[in-house]
C-alpha cells in the first residue's frame, strides 16, 4: 500500500476567511461564527460589526477580525496550541500531518503557504499521534 501523499494546495491562511471562522461567543461561550463583515451567535443572537482587521492576528489562535478565541483550539505537544479556523482548515492540517510524503508547491511564493508555515512541533513525526488525537478531539466539538 502506498504511503499517504500530500500536495500543497498553495493556500494561504488569509484564503481561509472565505468561509465563517468558528469562535467562542464573547457573550454565551457557545460556538459563534465570524465573517469579514460580522460576528454572529445562533445560541444567544449576538451580532457585532467588526473593527478594522488586525493583520497580525492571522497566525494566532484568535480570529483576525474581532480577536475572539477560536472554537477549534486545544493544548497539544507540551504547551503548544493546535488551532484551526474551521473544519476545512482542520482537514488541511490533518492531511498534512498524516502524510508520509509531503510535496511542497512551486508557486510564486512557496514558503508563504499555510502548510509551509506550520510550526515544526506540529509537523514532527514524533508528535504525529498526539497531533492527530488532538485534531480528533477538536473535530468532535463540531457535531
Amino acid at each position: 500500500m502506498d504511503a499517504p501523499r500530500f500536495r500543497d494546495p498553495q493556500a494561504r491562511i488569509e484564503d481561509l476567511a472565505d468561509e465563517p471562522i468558528l469562535v467562542v461567543c464573547p457573550r454565551c461561550a457557545g460556538r459563534a461564527s465570524v465573517t469579514p463583515g460580522r460576528l454572529t451567535c445562533a445560541g444567544c443572537a449576538l451580532v457585532r460589526v467588526p473593527p478594522v482587521p488586525d493583520h497580525r492576528a492571522w497566525h494566532r489562535p484568535v480570529d483576525p477580525f474581532f480577536r475572539e478565541p477560536l472554537w477549534l483550539r486545544a493544548d497539544c505537544c507540551g504547551g503548544h496550541t493546535l488551532w484551526a479556523f474551521h473544519a476545512r482548515h482542520l482537514d488541511l492540517i490533518e492531511r498534512f500531518v498524516v502524510a508520509k510524503l509531503r510535496e511542497r508547491g512551486l508557486g510564486d511564493r512557496p514558503g508563504m503557504t499555510l502548510v509551509a508555515r506550520l510550526p515544526a512541533w506540529m509537523t514532527a513525526a514524533k508528535h504525529r499521534d498526539e497531533v492527530l488525537r488532538t485534531i480528533a478531539k477538536l473535530r468532535a466539538t463540531l457535531s
